[in-house]
């Protein structure tokens, strides 16, 4: 079982296996249907197209939600059964930006408890650099039945945060840019800054000038040092609408530090409420 990263050569040596699924979680946020038309072009053999807006979030309420609310899950575990997975398929997802979009596929099959899920290193580009085998074919898979066990101490919410300001065993790592984080150049959000006592992790932090995910001994180092002796399984992660900190938690995970939590609203959602404190 694959549960974190996966090479392009094992997805590549898993394409006609029946019991594997690909999903293609390509996105632009400022472009949202460009990368569907490039699924329709090219793509892995037999991936399906995983629509960031309409498959991994709901609609965003202003003032009132973050800009990717989750998915009800009685709505996941039918999309899920479609995409034909259940406990017994190998589930391969990737992008084309070092896995900043595949990460909420990866995160969302795994807080509903299939474990058996892995972000391709290098994504898209380095399967194209690697000259292996693309497709414009659709392929439809069939369906299965997807058994979901939620993990619901996995989230947390804008008063959780709230409660844990001050609690120093609780890291809440950014994982915006640091511009973004420092209240500079913010073109996504209308309120800029970050909440208080988090710290800023850019989600590109844990890749190398590749885009490939640097080793589990740099990851580790990485995040003790962020973490600076408080527990991974009680840090939050959070971004401007939870997509990236699902990075942050791969590669925590990636690196044997074991699973931490998200605060799926995340910026965009906290500055909803104009009572909650900015820093």
């Amino acid at each position: 079982m694959y549960s974190s990263l996966i090479t392009p050569k094992i997805a590549n040596e898993h394409l006609d296996d029946s019991n594997w699924r690909f999903l293609d979680c390509r996105f632009v946020l400022t472009e949202p249907e460009q990368k569907q038309a490039e699924f329709a072009l090219s793509h892995l053999p037999g991936a399906t197209y995983a629509h960031v807006n309409r498959d991994l979030a709901v609609t965003h309420i202003p003032g009132k939600t973050g800009r990717h609310p989750l998915p009800e899950k009685e709505r996941l575990i039918k999309l899920f059964s479609t995409w034909g997975i259940d406990d017994s398929v190998q589930v391969v997802v990737y992008d084309d930006t070092g896995g900043a979009y595949a990460v909420r596929l990866w995160w969302m099959l795994r807080w509903l408890g299939h474990d058996a899920v892995a972000v391709m290193d290098g994504g898209w580009p380095r399967w194209v650099q690697e000259g292996r085998q693309v497709t414009a074919a659709l392929t439809v898979s069939e369906p299965k039945i997807f058994k979901a066990s939620p993990r619901n101490n996995w989230l947390v919410t804008a008063e959780d945060i709230k409660a844990d300001l001050h609690n120093y065993e609780v890291r809440i790592l950014d994982a915006r840019n640091s511009d973004r984080f420092q209240g500079i150049n913010e073109t996504l959000d209308p309120v800029a800054g970050h909440i208080p006592g988090a710290v800023s992790a850019p989600f590109v932090e844990n890749l190398d000038e590749d885009g490939n995910w640097k080793s589990k001994s740099v990851l580790r180092l990485m995040y003790e040092k962020l973490l600076s002796g408080s527990p991974a399984e009680q840090a939050v992660s959070y971004c401007g609408s939870g997509i990236t900190a699902c990075h942050n938690i791969l590669a925590m995970y990636h690196a044997g530090l074991g699973d931490s939590r998200l605060y799926c609203g995340s910026w965009s959602d906290w500055i909803a409420d104009p009572k909650r404190p900015i820093a």
